[in-house]
């Protein structure tokens, strides 16, 4: 339940604090006082959209804050899913700055408006003006329908079952769709990639191929210059390796009369030995160096074939050209074997369809067993409430698969004897509406674990007898929620555990609005006042204290 409500700079609220009683709360005030700005503020912590307008003090940020007491409520799974702290007081607050920079905190956690919305749901609901038009619609009865019910776990399954299914026949839809232009392009592309898959790329193979065509092009020279520079190294009548052996020996001569010398005769003889080698590799990358033309056209025409192939695709490299073959045989691998993707694809489509129509028939075979049942609740309700010519029949049709199941539920209403019924937004009044959403909420609270349920003057179009039994259903169910009534019958207003007075105050230089809770004394005037007006006489007074007296007692 709402265990404390603080809003701080918002429209003509200046700052005001609420200590909600944990059974019926009435609040009432003159048209303007403020009462629908309280709702407002209240709707900010469901999620509503709000903007720098609502600012009492444009300059300074607007603060929402409800505390919530959910110990006891089945809740916990949300906040898991939701990866919020769990505490059993719930700290829900919405701020607004000047900017009109709006954030949303739930146990001081930054939320998004979907998961404050998905929270904060569970912990209050709001009937306003808004749900006597959307009572009229599909939509919203079978919500109504559904809370009933109980259904949530099969409503849960189905959507899951939904999903499933439009993304299997997304994918089966998007296949078909691609199959005529894939086997159109299929011979195209079959042909690319058999030219590419003829060519037998290797990665690297270009480079290495350029690298011998340059050899075998210049090897006439480069056998010319390797011999020459062998002759020099170690020609046998005068050569490099003949005049180290030489300096060598004179060193091994110096390095036995002192050990001094040592290092230059080691590395004399190392150099030596270093110059044989190197020798010995030039001898033999002369001998391997071939004069091959044949060679060189094979090497020639390769290299042709695969700079067509760059120039064909675009590319610089043997590489990407793999990489063109490789996406090209996937493409016409696919083709290739089209028919059994296809047939893959709309067995998961026709597997998951087959699952939902499962899903989908036990969601509505739950929903159909309540129609009934409705149907004579809400009778007995409205006969209750002074209409007891009034029917109410609820018809169930089936159709194509939505995300709410397959059913379309249409509520029948009559408030005459003798009136077939009609749909809702054809036929009734405003204080027939008012009578049927009292009794859909009546019967709808033993249905749901919600903390706290706000009315915002559900007794439109009421009055006498029937706003005294509408005061008892409201204290009824109290009696497991926590309910907050605006209204502006003196026969509601006296059924509640606490009172709380709106009013402008024009004290300061700007109108502000204000809200007290009211003493006994002080609740016998203000419900005297409503019967009576502004002044009212002793005999309204006495009527107000006698209300109140009786309902002390019930």
């Amino acid at each position: 339940m709402l265990s404390h409500l603080l809003i701080k700079n918002y429209a003509l609220i200046e700052q005001l604090e609420m200590v909600p009683d944990k059974a019926l709360n009435i609040i009432t005030g003159e048209t303007g006082a403020g009462k629908s700005i309280m709702l407002g503020a209240i709707g900010l912590l469901l999620g509503n959209r709000a903007d720098t307008r609502v600012l009492y003090d444009p300059t300074v940020k607007c603060v929402i804050e409800g505390s919530y007491e959910v110990a006891g409520y089945v809740i916990e799974t949300i906040f898991e899913e939701e990866e919020l702290d769990y505490a059993p007081t719930c700290i829900v607050r919405r701020e607004i700055s000047a900017s009109g920079k709006s954030r949303a905190f739930v146990n001081d956690t930054p939320v998004n408006l979907d998961t404050l919305r998905r929270v904060t749901s569970q912990l209050m609901d709001i009937h306003s003006q808004h749900d006597s038009v959307l009572l009229g619609s599909n939509e919203y009865q079978l919500q109504l329908v559904d809370t009933y019910a109980q259904d949530d776990d099969r409503l849960r399954t189905y959507r899951a079952d939904y999903q499933v299914y439009r993304h299997r026949q997304s994918v089966y839809d998007n296949l078909l769709n691609e199959a005529g232009a894939m086997r159109r392009e299929f011979d195209f592309n079959n042909f690319l990639y058999e030219e590419l898959a003829k060519a037998n790329l290797v990665a690297d193979e270009q480079e290495s191929l350029e690298q011998e065509l340059n050899v075998l092009d210049n090897a006439g020279e480069i056998k010319e210059r390797l011999l020459m520079a062998y002759e020099y190294i170690d020609n046998p009548e005068q050569s490099v390796v003949a005049l180290l052996k030489s300096a060598v020996g004179c060193l091994n001569q110096v390095a036995k009369v002192a050990d001094q010398y040592k290092p230059m005769q080691e590395r004399a003889q190392s150099a030596l030995i270093e110059l044989r080698d190197l020798a010995g590799e030039i001898s033999t990358e002369e001998e391997n160096v071939d004069i091959d033309g044949g060679r060189a056209d094979t090497i020639r025409q390769r290299l042709n074939l695969i700079y067509q192939l760059q120039t064909k695709h675009q590319t610089t490299d043997v590489a990407t050209l793999i990489a063109i073959r490789n996406d090209l045989e996937t493409k016409v691998s696919k083709v290739l074997n089209l028919d059994d993707e296809l047939a893959k694809a709309k067995t998961k489509a026709e597997a998951a369809h087959k699952k939902m129509m499962a899903s989908a028939e036990a969601l509505s075979k739950a929903r159909r067993a309540v129609l009934k049942p409705i149907e004579k609740e809400i009778g007995g309700l409205l006969n209750d409430l002074g209409m007891p010519n009034a029917s109410l029949q609820i018809q169930a049709e089936h159709g194509k698969p939505t995300p709410t199941g397959i059913d379309t539920v249409t509520f029948l209403f009559s408030a005459n004897k003798g009136i077939k019924p009609q749909q809702l937004k054809n036929v009734a009044s405003g204080g027939e509406f008012s009578r049927l959403m009292m009794a859909i909420k009546y019967i709808l609270a033993s249905r749901r674990s919600l903390p706290t349920i706000i009315f915002d003057e559900i007794d439109t179009g009421v009055s006498g007898e029937i706003a005294i039994k509408m005061g008892h259903m409201m204290r009824d169910m109290a009696g497991s929620h926590q309910l907050i009534a605006i209204t502006h019958l003196p026969q509601i207003a006296a059924q509640g555990t606490a009172h709380y007075f709106v009013y402008k105050d024009h004290s300061a230089a700007k109108t502000v609005s204000r809200v007290k809770k009211l003493t006994v004394d002080e609740r016998v005037q203000e419900i005297a006042q409503m019967i009576g007006g502004k002044n009212p006489t002793p005999s309204a007074i006495s009527s107000a204290r006698e209300i109140l007296e009786q309902n002390a007692v019930a």
